[in-house]
């Protein structure tokens, strides 16, 4: 498939570079039928500029399912920014960041993602407004990662009343693979609820940090040991591309369900899944807690409705449940039956706008 080809279901693509700063970026616009793209930015040491192209365009695409699904007025966008954070990231390559966005102004609302935090947002802030996930000292909503795990958390219920009867993880083992800012706070949640976590992170200061808090976590070797452990539930809280088809035979979890983003190394697993009798949650749908932070963070311009938001997220499971019941009902993938739903939603919304104010 051509470059173009590529693009042709896409509003606009933006590519920005500044040698000065070194940056080389991307900003993908999916859709803007229901309202401003949203979207993280993602900050990751990509091998080339065609592997950041298919990363930025798969993550545009899936956040215009991610907010319908969430009930959010926005549509999808995403950005990528070349280049490993902990070396090349500096204050001036974040400004020239900043200045790429607001030349969309509003087109695309900017916030966290991968590489990227809350104290970068405030700085890409001072030349965009169209910036969220800012501190709460600028008016912001802070750390996503709490929000984005209650709606993990929610999820999780939800596939355990679809396949067990009851919205309860009480007596179920968790495999939660990634233990940072999202994976550890849902650790927390699970053994609240009676649960078991076995959990792996490549990052030992994450898994110390969750043993340190959580004792009575079970450690594997690797994430991989995870992945094929005998659990009920699989939850990928890392980097994508968790689940293949080499690894799909060794699977023992009933059901996978996280806050990774593209956990599927290829979309037709979703099918393999379904055949062996696994519940795959749509991770677009699960994991959209952290842009609903992010959106109430925008249209409160300035004053964050965190109680509103917790609400949303919560719901997180209900709208999952609802999926997974169509899913079957229309006997096709969890997968495609989000998709629908989200196209149904986006069908029958009234169009808004592409442009907006900025954020206070």
């Amino acid at each position: 498939m051509s470059t173009l080809d590529a693009l042709a279901d896409y509003e606009q693509v933006l590519v920005g570079n500044d040698p000065t700063v070194g940056l080389r970026a991307i900003v993908a616009i999916h859709s803007t039928a229901l309202g401003p793209a949203l979207g993280g930015t993602r900050f990751v040491p990509y091998a080339d500029e065609e592997a950041a192209l298919a990363d930025v365009l798969h993550l545009a695409r899936a956040m215009t399912y991610k907010n319908a699904l969430a009930g959010l007025p926005h549509g999808g966008g995403k950005a990528v920014i070349v280049g490993d954070p902990r070396t090349d990231k500096t204050p001036e390559q974040l400004l020239a960041y900043g200045r790429l966005v607001a030349t969309l102004q509003g087109r695309y609302v900017t916030a966290c993602d991968v590489g990227t935090y809350v104290a970068d947002m405030d700085v890409i802030a001072t030349v965009n407004p169209w910036t969220t996930g800012r501190s709460p000292e600028h008016g912001g909503a802070g750390d996503s990662g709490d929000l984005t795990a209650v709606g993990v958390h929610h999820a999780l219920r939800a596939v355990a009343e679809h396949l067990w009867g009851a919205p309860s993880l009480a007596g179920r083992r968790v495999g939660i693979v990634g233990v940072g800012k999202v994976g550890g706070r849902l650790a927390g949640h699970v053994l609240a609820e009676g649960g078991r976590v076995l959990a792996a992170d490549v990052d030992p200061a994450a898994v110390a940090r969750l043993r340190a808090a959580y004792p009575e976590v079970e450690v594997a070797g690797s994430p991989d040991d995870v992945v094929v452990a005998d659990v009920d539930v699989l939850s990928p809280c890392a980097l994508g591309g968790l689940i293949t088809a080499e690894g799909v035979p060794a699977l023992q979890a009933a059901a996978i369900c996280g806050g990774a983003n593209n956990q599927l190394a290829d979309e037709s697993l979703a099918r393999v899944l379904a055949d062996r009798g696994v519940v795959y949650a749509p991770d677009f749908l699960v994991n959209a807690g952290g842009v609903i932070a992010v959106g109430a963070e925008y249209a409160g311009r300035g004053t964050y409705d965190d109680a509103g938001a917790r609400e949303r997220a919560r719901a997180i499971g209900a709208t999952l449940l609802e999926v997974l019941r169509r899913a079957d009902a229309e006997q096709v993938t969890p997968l495609a039956a989000a998709e629908r739903l989200a196209e149904d939603r986006i069908a029958a919304a009234e169009p808004r706008p592409s442009f907006a104010p900025p954020v206070a």
